[in-house]
């Protein structure tokens, strides 16, 4: 398709998808949270996440070529930028100016979302976490393997899932979501077969959920092992298992994030066979 030279905002996943669908499909990777947004949206309607109707967007340096740029804007969390040139990072903190939008931060690529953030708060900006995109290349099981095995959840575990996706928040600093929000969310990723427990002894000890298969890749995360149970092998085991799951649905490529302060997680990633794709930021804006 073709379109006006620089931003154009949609509310829909089809025209996104038939607009952006090529650029994102040739960067898929590092738009993989594009992607993954995109088709929960799809799949499960605008209120999906439980915010504000979301808000997809494109970018093209000329008229009538092609899209070098995207994002998507699912609220509570703030826009999801994927690759695209300085220039337009700086060009969507004005287009989305005059939308009114209240813009609690922005998360992806550094090279985008630091000239955005610069273009939309100045100075009034902090880069709360610094994230590592890895892809599964050499798989490897945990070794030595912990006791246990994993489990789809069910059902039944919507209130224990809940709860871990609190500390699941707390833990990364991610937006505070209420309590009907995250047991929304536990209900729709057990109904999609997403999320894997590790149990040891009959107790659940760990959990890794995994995306829907887009662009034949997956991502795995959150990735979450309550206190008491840490330092185990529960969450190397219970990573690879939703791993293996997304490889089984159809997945070609593995990726996930890891929060690039935490020596102990990036360890645990590299020896699980997880490389070094690209570097994305969360900025918050203050």
């Amino acid at each position: 398709m073709t379109g006006p030279a620089g931003w154009e905002l949609a509310y829909g996943t089809e025209a996104f998808h038939r607009e952006a669908g090529t650029h994102l499909r040739a960067e898929a990777a590092r738009c993989t949270v594009l992607l993954t947004t995109a088709e929960t949206l799809r799949l499960h309607g605008p209120g999906a996440y439980g915010g504000a109707a979301p808000v997809f967007g494109w970018w093209r340096a000329a008229a009538g070529g092609p899209v070098e740029g995207a994002f998507v804007h699912a609220p509570p969390f703030p826009p999801a930028l994927g690759p695209m040139p300085r220039r337009a990072a700086r060009e969507l903190a004005a287009a989305l100016r005059p939308t009114g939008t209240d813009l609690p931060g922005v998360q992806g690529t550094e090279s985008s979302a630091v000239p955005f953030a610069l273009a939309w708060a100045g100075g009034g900006w902090t880069a709360t976490r610094r994230l590592r995109l890895l892809a599964l290349a050499e798989p490897a099981a945990p070794h030595p393997a912990p006791p246990g095995s994993d489990r789809p959840a069910t059902p039944a575990d919507v209130p224990l899932v809940a709860a871990w996706l609190r500390g699941f928040t707390t833990d990364t600093g991610l937006p505070r979501s209420t309590d009907a929000d995250l047991t929304a969310q536990a209900r729709r990723r057990i109904a999609d077969g997403a999320l894997h427990l590790w149990e040891d002894g009959g107790r659940p000890v760990a959990m890794a959920a995994r995306s829907a298969t887009v662009a034949g890749q997956a991502r795995i995360g959150p990735v979450y092992t309550p206190p008491r149970d840490r330092g185990r092998g529960y969450g190397g085991a219970v990573t690879s298992a939703a791993a293996r799951a997304a490889q089984s649905a159809g997945a070609r490529r593995v990726l996930l994030f890891a929060d690039a302060a935490n020596p102990t997680s990036n360890d645990l990633y590299a020896r699980l066979g997880y490389r070094l794709l690209d570097h994305h930021t969360d900025i918050d804006f203050t």
